[in-house]
């Protein structure tokens, strides 16, 4: 059986990007795809333990405050948690993984947001993860005003509805994001063959055309058969 397919979804809270997935994932599945979807931090149970304490804004009331390199800490000890019990055995049965967040989102928020720098994140990548990287990586990169605008929007009607509160981050200045949106920015650049950035204020579903576009070329080119002469060369 062929290896499965890796995509993550990047960017900063309020660029769409879950709304993305969600909506990606609905229309591979109805292509005849076999599709696993995850998040970083959650979807095993140690990790929704760890996004509690991350994203909760209440986590620092009752826990004092969380150094930055203890965060970027507990965020790896949620994605090895995650690849060990949920990507690598997804891989390899040949299931496309989508996952809303990865390796990225440590080195813009922590290497970036938090000043550990990129050399940090990358080391403790490849420590915590074997140093498994996504097959693409769509990065949803609007304007900083616009995402900062939305992600709050949504934090808000998130705790009138549910009650709970996942703002830790929101509640940080806007220089913090500044430096976190110019973080992946460096990402893409440094690596423009895995991450696509898409940076355009268009409607969910012209992005969502967009989206589906490249991951359809994408996946067709990993699944093409090797030129004869190729393999016995």
């Amino acid at each position: 059986m062929p290896r499965g397919y890796f995509i993550t979804f990047e960017g900063l809270d309020g660029s769409g990007k879950t709304t993305q997935l969600r909506r990606l994932a609905a229309t591979l599945e109805a292509e005849g795809h076999t599709v696993v979807t995850l998040r970083n931090p959650g979807g095993t149970a140690l990790g929704d333990r760890i996004r509690s304490v991350l994203l909760d804004s209440k986590s620092e009331a009752a826990l004092g405050p969380i150094a930055p390199a203890a965060e970027m800490a507990l965020m790896f000890a949620d994605r090895a948690q995650s690849i060990a019990e949920i990507v690598l055995p997804a891989l390899a049965a040949g299931s496309i993984v989508l996952c809303d967040r990865y390796t990225d989102s440590s080195e813009a928020y922590q290497g970036g947001g938090r000043q550990l720098g990129s050399p940090r994140v990358l080391a403790m990548h490849a420590a915590a993860c074997d140093n498994l990287q996504p097959d693409l990586t769509l990065l949803l990169l609007p304007s900083l005003e616009s995402s900062l605008k939305r992600a709050r929007r949504r934090n808000q009607r998130h705790v009138e509805r549910q009650g709970t509160d996942e703002n830790r981050f929101e509640r940080e200045p806007d220089d913090f994001y500044r430096r976190i949106y110019d973080k992946y920015k460096e990402i893409a650049a440094r690596e423009p063959n895995r991450v696509v950035i898409i940076d355009r204020n268009d409607s969910i579903e012209e992005i969502e055309k967009e989206i589906h576009a490249i991951v359809a070329r994408r996946i067709s080119t990993a699944e093409a058969p090797v030129p004869a002469s190729i393999v016995e060369a």
